[in-house]
């Protein structure tokens, strides 16, 4: 039997809602690959032709997100993280060259934040990933891939700073 989403988000809420802070966000990120598991719901919820960015849910007393992002070609970003909010990347269909980044200095109003280069891996079918509060990241796709998104608040109501990557002497530097 197919997930629903409503099902899944339901199961999301009660995740977040019992277990705060970190361990919810972690049993979310186990929800999600079941999720992914699932054929159907990856064919009711992201099929092919997903936009970049879709809401799938938003809760109303907790804030959290959960988005379909269908890609058609290649795609990157710079490092970010997701402000005061945390994320869980789910890989539905394609892969993701996700890249780490260690801290450099934080960003301001007037300067961007820096980030050096820690290691890449690939998200591949199935994979899920939680980026807590703070953590660098940067997602990179070479061909068609679509995603399952958690996200703890809406982040297109949320503003965030940028960053830069800057080479491990210029990090040493500063």
């Amino acid at each position: 039997m197919t997930i629903t989403i409503e099902q899944f988000a339901a199961d999301c809420h009660d995740a977040l809602k019992n277990n705060p802070g970190t361990p919810g966000r972690e049993k979310v990120r186990d929800l999600t690959k079941q999720a992914l598991s699932d054929p159907g719901f990856i064919d009711t919820y992201i099929p092919v032709g997903t936009p970049e960015r879709h809401v799938l849910y938003e809760d109303a007393e907790l804030g959290f997100t959960i988005l379909a992002h269908g890609y058609t070609g290649p795609k990157g970003s710079k490092p970010h993280d997701h402000g005061p909010s945390w994320a869980i990347y789910g890989q539905a269909d394609g892969e993701t060259i996700m890249t780490a980044w260690d801290l450099v200095a934080r960003p301001t109003e007037a300067t961007p934040g820096k980030a050096k280069f820690n290691h890449n891996y690939v998200m591949k079918r199935g994979d899920a990933y939680l980026y807590d509060i703070g953590v660098l990241h940067s997602p990179e796709r070479k061909a068609a891939t679509r995603l399952l998104r958690i996200e703890g608040l809406n982040m297109a109501k949320i503003k965030r700073l940028p960053y830069e990557a800057v080479e491990t002497s210029a990090a040493a530097a500063e």
